[in-house]
């Protein structure tokens, strides 16, 4: 019974594919980046802010527990911090490069 709901399914894909193919002009479709764009920094922001918010959070823990290690803690807090900031930094250049 897999097999065979398996093979139908790819038969569907197949055949149907086609039919959903239309003639995309960019005119036609400008106004989709604008928006996809403002939910793609949103998401990109939000997240950031999630690690960010974790980040802190572990390293002021690992501060706390054992403090002789807090410059080394600092360091990896502050590397980390640039990377997950980047991200959002790396979405927002892509947007304004594609929307601008």
């Amino acid at each position: 019974m897999n097999v065979k709901f398996t093979l139908i399914l790819l038969a569907l894909f197949v055949f149907a594919s086609p039919i959903f193919a239309a003639t995309a002009t960019p005119e036609n479709n400008y106004h989709w980046v604008a928006i996809t764009s403002g939910f793609s920094m949103a998401i990109a922001s939000g997240l950031c802010g999630l690690a960010q918010a974790k980040a802190v959070a572990a390293a002021a823990e690992g501060m706390g527990r054992n403090p002789g290690a807090s410059a080394a803690i600092r360091f990896a807090l502050i590397l980390g911090l640039v990377l997950i900031e980047s991200l959002a930094l790396y979405t927002f250049a892509i947007i304004f490069v594609k929307v601008v």
